[in-house]
């Protein structure tokens, strides 16, 4: 006799699908992660939170000394100052955002390993953290810019500051969606893991950071334009100071180029974050 009463048990979710809904119920628990990142970020610390202010600053400190007083390398007339604060707050906002989704899996494989809840939210909690901490020095940073434009008729803020929510959000999507592909590849092979803070600091180099993009050798820019962060480097300093230019072109492969290594970043964290426990 034939029995009918047949249970099939089946995988509910693919790896290919992203549980917006579910992370959206956990939304708690990613504001108590973010919460737990900025009490242990400055925990046992003489000056705590300030340090989100002072690191900018000693770090524009050094760079106007090295390039802009020791190298000459031209600031197309924008105060060295002003000109290397906007490239290290914006530069340290994408690489808060990729190395802190760098170690999502490595970093959090305890508790991952004891509690079931969707993975992303701790990277997620971990962008939300880099942008409050990009938000704080901001404030700082468009104070100087007002003072300088006051003072200085080179810095010309203009109407390209209403593209800003669009360069934050990209910036963060772009950092976080690196980080979750290169974490999900560190599960197999950690010598990768040693090799991010090289290539983050690397990858500085080639993007107009600590140099306009006006002094890149004409047979160097398209590819050094082809640098998704590029784009969002050289408008972001356009909008802010009013030097450089707008290129619609570059900005518009750099948003593709964003698009696509969210959607790889997505499937390929979803996929991985099934086994890798048996492997980290």
């Amino acid at each position: 006799m034939q029995n009918e009463n047949i249970t099939y048990i089946t995988a509910k979710n693919k790896w290919y699908r992203i549980k917006f809904r579910e992370l959206w119920e956990y939304r708690d628990l990613m504001m108590l992660f973010v919460k737990r990142n900025i009490t242990t970020s400055y925990k046992q610390t003489v000056l705590g939170p300030l340090w989100i202010i002072i690191n900018p600053l000693l770090s524009t400190v050094v760079f106007t000394v090295i390039f802009g007083v020791i190298a000459g390398i031209s600031t197309d007339g924008i105060p060295q100052f002003l000109f290397y604060m906007s490239g290290n707050v914006l530069w340290g906002f994408f690489s808060n955002c990729l190395n802190k989704g760098s170690g999502t899996f490595l970093m959090n494989r305890n508790l991952f390993g004891k509690v079931y809840f969707p993975r992303l939210v701790s990277p997620l909690s971990d962008m939300i953290y880099s942008f409050i901490n990009y938000a704080i020095q901001m404030i700082v940073y468009v104070g100087l810019v007002v003072v300088y434009a006051i003072t200085t008729p080179n810095v010309q803020p203009n109407m390209y500051l209403f593209l800003l929510p669009v360069l934050v959000i990209q910036t963060a999507v772009l950092g976080m969606s690196v980080g979750l592909i290169i974490s999900s590849i560190t599960t197999k092979y950690r010598d990768l893991n040693i090799l991010v803070s090289f290539c983050v600091s690397l990858w500085m180099y080639v993007t107009p950071v600590v140099y306009p993009a006006s002094k890149i050798p004409e047979n160097l820019r398209g590819l050094i334009m082809a640098n998704p962060v590029a784009p969002i480097m050289e408008i972001y300093r356009h909008a802010f100071l009013g030097c450089g230019s707008f290129e619609l072109f570059y900005w518009l492969i750099s948003l593709a180029v964003t698009l696509v290594l969210m959607v790889f970043g997505l499937i390929v964290f979803n996929k991985v974050e099934k086994n890798f426990i048996d492997t980290v």
